[in-house]
């Protein structure tokens, strides 16, 4: 099985560098941007599995990018088995993202740094899951999808 298309955005060189290789090791296909600026371009012209977030980028930030996805229809959400639709979105931040935000763009995850890179590694596993089977149905058979998909499991149950 071949991986996801994932968009990653992250302004740290070093970060984005370290995400991008463990991804493509695992068979992602991933195309990175360093700024809202260049993150929009690539989503006008390719259709992405994942879209991982930095929420504070040099030109505008993550949630302006997501705005301007969601008026363009560059992004649409999926339909979680048990809960709202969630965007194919993982948001990252150094600083507390506020819950009002996370309400407001239901995104798949919130990963505040430092994370386990093994979170976001089963995330994209995840969403090459999804492209493969066709569906938007998230829910995994593996038993533990639910937690790994509520950005508050990401936030406090992570570091436990």
């Amino acid at each position: 099985m071949t991986g996801a298309r994932i968009l990653l955005v992250e302004d740290d060189e070093v970060l984005r560098d370290l995400i991008g290789r463990n991804l493509e090791v695992r068979g992602h296909e991933v195309s990175e941007a360093e700024d809202a600026r260049s993150a929009l371009a690539q989503l006008r012209a390719t259709v992405f599995d994942l879209i991982v977030l930095d929420i504070c980028l040099p030109d505008q930030t993550g949630w302006d990018v997501l705005r301007t996805a969601l008026r363009e229809g560059r992004v649409a959400p999926l339909d979680v088995v048990g809960e709202e639709q969630k965007l194919p979105v993982v948001v990252l931040s150094a600083v507390r993202v506020s819950p009002r935000r996370l309400a407001e763009f239901h995104p798949l995850a919130y990963l505040p740094k430092p994370f386990p890179i093994e979170a976001l590694l089963r995330l994209a596993a995840e969403a090459a899951g999804r492209r493969h089977t066709g569906s938007e149905d998230t829910e995994e058979k593996s038993g533990d999808a639910a937690g790994s998909l509520d950005p508050q499991f990401h936030e406090e149950d992570l570091y436990a």
